[in-house]
């Protein structure tokens, strides 16, 4: 099989295309077909060396269809996604002709029609969002949330979800030029990215909103805890700004009194306490299939294509998903 591979650590140029042996069947887990992959933040991380795991053959996500499941539980020839599990982290990963996942981590799918491409910007995007959303957040209609980071490809699926779910959406972007695309999604607000938009947030909400998830990460922290009313809820599941540790963060001077703040990672899906089947991929896909969740791929690229899609990802201008098809 074709597989991209990286054997040193550096820019998108390492990613090569190698023949490697198909991955065989293992008890638990599943051989798929890989018909297309999101590419993720996380990946670059991983090639620039930046991640504290990466394995050859990166790819947390892919669809496809199944090739041998050792269970019994899947048929050959099934369409289902599949992501996390180790996957380009511990084990070999998605950007291949085939990959081996755990079973715990591979959901079967009806397609509803969808071609592959629009299929593969949907898992591990409105997974994460999901899980964020309705788990960490426990979002409730009526409620108004905060999405900084709206236009990823995660804050996208985000604001969609948000919307559906009765929520009043205000959406930051570091854009002014996208504000027509968050708007299109339902986001009733639209503010320009800044380290001090609490105010502004306050101004809108009163006393503060009901649930921030911050995508922007730890430099903009402080100021999205400071959005939140009392007994408000924080979520962050992202680092579009950087991961570089909060110089003088203290609880007592930063954290709001009675203010929840988790954070939440995506790798955990498939562990213990956090089945992947929490989240309702097939009803996901059947709202995206409707057009109720817009979630079309920003851009998609051939598998030879690879670097180029790296480098889109890092110039931090796709507005929305990568996806590959092969």
């Amino acid at each position: 099989m074709r597989a991209i591979v990286f054997n040193s650590f550096g820019g998108p140029e390492v990613l090569q295309i190698e023949d490697r042996p198909d991955p065989e069947p293992r008890a638990g887990e599943v051989t798929i077909a890989v018909k297309a992959f999101g590419v993720n933040r996380a990946e670059t991380h991983m090639r620039a060396g930046h991640w504290p795991e990466a394995v050859p053959v990166s790819g947390i996500e892919c669809v496809g269809e199944v090739v041998a499941d050792p269970s019994g539980e899947l048929a050959p020839g099934a369409t289902v996604a599949a992501m996390m599990g180790g996957l380009g982290r511990v084990v070999d990963g998605s950007y291949a002709e085939r990959t081996r996942v755990r079973r715990a981590n591979v959901v079967p799918l009806d397609r509803r029609g969808l071609d592959w491409a629009d299929l593969a910007a949907i898992p591990e995007s409105y997974a994460t969002a999901w899980e964020t959303l309705i788990g960490s957040l426990r979002l409730a209609r009526g409620e108004t949330l905060v999405v900084r980071g709206a236009t990823s490809a995660l804050g996208q699926a985000a604001v969609n979800i948000a919307v559906h779910e009765g929520a009043r959406v205000i959406a930051t972007t570091r854009r002014a030029d996208r504000e027509a695309v968050l708007r299109d999604l339902g986001a009733q607000e639209v503010l320009i990215e800044r380290l001090d938009l609490a105010p502004a947030v306050r101004s809108l909400t009163g006393e503060g909103a009901d649930a921030v998830l911050d995508l922007v990460g730890n430099p903009v922290l402080a100021d999205s805890l400071a959005m939140a009313r009392r007994h408000g809820r924080v979520c962050q599941a992202g680092f579009l700004g950087g991961a570089a540790p909060i110089d003088g963060f203290s609880p007592f001077s930063h954290m709001p009194v009675a203010v929840e703040f988790s954070f939440f990672g995506s790798f955990m899906f498939g562990e213990a306490g956090l089945p992947l089947s929490r989240v309702p991929l097939q009803e996901i896909v059947d709202r995206v299939a409707c057009g109720l969740y817009r979630a079309k791929p920003a851009r998609v690229f051939a598998f030879a294509e690879i670097a180029q899609a790296h480098r889109l990802m890092e110039s931090n201008e796709a507005g929305g998903k990568i996806v590959v098809v092969l």
